[in-house]
């Protein structure tokens, strides 16, 4: 009789999800497996052995990956890192000042929207008002590490136009300006000047 045996690495599922696949260019379904070798028997695995490691697999076209991967946001997360960012400055501002002034307001939603909200209102900025200002820093500290430098300026420039509507900053409006910039990922003193800027040019934007 002919005994016919052999090693053979038996993979097994730990997980599921969705992550952001680089050869695919967009979110994709992955497995992420781990890996053992067996002893077989007449090709059946009988005798677990060594284990051979872990990797993340695309169910689309079946690329493997070092788990790693899975630590890299996908676009899905991103682009809610980016409107929940800036409903987080928004409300910031306006709670630190008149939260009721019409012409705010409206400045308010137009920057939701441009962020990519669709059929963000009126109804949908009163929901976002009645929670803390505090309870939206993370948001606006994950939007903040996908911009650059002046991205960063940029959004901010746009807080500090939408707190000069109702008048010049008061100190709580200049004190959650700094606030927000923080949490963007910006000191201090490039805080003072965007605010210094754009007191100053009013409609203009840092560096115009």
């Amino acid at each position: 009789m002919i005994i016919i045996w052999g090693l053979r690495v038996v993979w097994s599922t730990i997980a599921t999800g969705v992550f952001h696949c680089r050869k695919c260019g967009g979110d994709r379904n992955y497995r992420h497996r781990s890996g053992r070798r067996f002893f077989t028997l007449f090709f059946i695995p009988i005798i677990p052995l060594n284990k051979v490691g872990e990797h993340v697999r695309c169910e689309t076209c079946k690329t493997r990956y070092v788990t790693e991967v899975l630590k890299a946001p996908t676009v899905a997360a991103m682009q809610a890192a980016v409107t929940d960012g800036v409903r987080g400055m928004v409300v910031a501002m306006l709670l630190a000042g008149d939260p009721g002034n019409v012409a705010a307001r409206g400045k308010a939603i137009m920057v939701v929207t441009g962020a990519g909200v669709t059929g963000y209102d009126e109804a949908a900025l009163v929901a976002d008002l009645a929670r803390p200002a505090a309870d939206w820093r993370p948001s606006i500290g994950a939007f903040g590490g996908q911009l650059q430098p002046v991205a960063k300026e940029w959004h901010l420039a746009e807080m500090i136009r939408l707190g000069l509507i109702d008048g010049p900053l008061t100190d709580d409006e200049r004190n959650t300006v700094i606030a927000i910039a923080s949490d963007l990922g910006m000191t201090p003193a490039q805080a003072y000047g965007v605010i210094s800027l754009t007191e100053q040019t009013g409609a203009g934007e840092p560096g115009a």
